[in-house]
């Protein structure tokens, strides 16, 4: 299955563009950890490492910067609601901050991770409250902040049942056929969008144009 993850390509932009952080030596630890856990080889986390020291002396990227950074791809769009929770779902300690540890881990998953990998931060994407389970109002909650990306005029072109927050985020719910105050767990949502690539495409980003292509496609 192709996961290309909402955004997938400008969010790995934005995460090079972070790695353009100064937090002492790279430990022999992390290296092997980060070895063992993402694609990249010793060197090219050396090559990563230097970068990341380039642009945040403290050695941390804070949320106000991943924010702009993000808004700097979007000109014409409101990213913010939704680059505050691409943020929260790295910043695994939840300190505020993204240290270089979580920045590879984001580019790994955003460039290159296995499709479970890719779900797995799906799931921690949409579990806003971070309590293992997702609820209809957190799906809402995200799929509103996707659509602040997309234009009025854009949003004209999707499907009449899924051109609002409101309406997406019924026909997701639908597809896992949960009760109304029912909850999702990862499991279940690894499965389901497994199971059905429309539930996959409704919880991405698509420019409005290539849902249509798409559609166009299935009915054929």
């Amino acid at each position: 299955m192709q996961l290309s993850w909402t955004l997938g390509h400008n969010l790995k932009k934005v995460i090079e563009k972070m790695g353009n952080a100064k937090s002492g030596a790279l430990s022999k630890e992390l290296l092997e950890e980060l070895k063992m856990n993402t694609k990249y080889s010793e060197e090219q986390l050396y090559v990563w490492y230097q970068k990341f020291l380039n642009e945040c002396p403290t050695g941390r990227i804070s949320q106000e910067q991943f924010e702009s950074i993000y808004a700097s791809f979007f000109p014409d769009a409101d990213p913010k609601a939704y680059a505050q929770h691409v943020f929260r779902s790295f910043d695994a300690n939840s300190d505020g901050t993204l240290d270089f540890k979580e920045y590879i881990v984001a580019l790994h998953l955003t460039s290159s991770g296995k499709t479970v990998e890719k779900l797995e931060w799906a799931f921690a994407l949409y579990d806003v409250d971070r309590n293992g389970t997702i609820t209809k109002n957190e799906i809402h909650e995200i799929v509103k902040s996707i659509f602040n990306m997309i234009s009025k005029e854009d949003q004209k072109n999707l499907p009449d049942d899924e051109n609002t927050p409101e309406k997406r985020t019924e026909k997701i719910w639908d597809f896992f056929g949960k009760k109304e105050n029912g909850k999702i767990t990862e499991g279940e949502f690894i499965q389901g969008v497994m199971d059905n690539k429309n539930i996959l495409r409704l919880i991405q980003f698509d420019e409005p144009q290539k849902v249509q292509e798409r559609l166009k496609e299935k009915k054929q």
